[in-house]
């Protein structure tokens, strides 16, 4: 190979790079990916900051297994594995962990649910599933704050993943 057509791959790659620059990056949203979850971990990380919340972020694919998860600088090391089975919690029962909280009081249609599935049921606020239409394709657990901002910072992830998907979709 001579030095001309080194040249010409060289100013190939760079014109290729250049064109890749300039297209549309579309996200797939046909199922939960760290693309996905790393944009929602960030909008719910910021908003935390924004109310003085040390939040731990987690998402999960449809199988409750981990995608993602931060711990936000000087958050509780508990907060690690709650937000973790918030995210495992809302794929497994297809709801958020505030409506599973009033399903599973005493005297409840889900009474002492939290028993199962090797204790990795969550129930108290701050889960919601990731839907696209009317699919899971993932949970979101958020744990750190008091029960009504992680059920807030939880509901606001949700509602991003909803209008990131939306935009993308169109």
């Amino acid at each position: 190979m001579n030095q001309l057509d080194l040249e010409k791959i060289v100013k190939s790659v760079v014109s290729d790079m250049k064109s890749d620059k300039n297209k549309k990056c579309v996200l797939d949203t046909s199922k939960m990916n760290l693309a996905l979850a790393r944009k929602v971990i960030e909008a719910v990380e910021h908003r935390a900051a924004e109310i003085g919340v040390n939040a731990v972020v987690a998402v999960s694919d449809a199988g409750g297994n981990p995608v993602a998860i931060e711990c936000m600088d000087d958050s509780y090391l508990a907060s690690y594995d709650v937000a973790l089975q918030k995210s495992y919690t809302v794929v497994a029962l297809k709801m958020s962990t505030i409506a599973l909280k009033k399903l599973s009081q005493p005297g409840g249609s889900l009474y002492g649910i939290q028993f199962t599935n090797n204790g990795k049921i969550v129930i108290f606020g701050g889960g919601e599933p990731l839907a696209v239409g009317d699919k899971i394709i993932g949970g979101l657990g958020v744990s750190g704050g008091s029960e009504e901002q992680d059920t807030s910072l939880a509901e606001y992830g949700r509602n991003f993943f909803r209008e990131l998907t939306l935009k993308e979709a169109n």
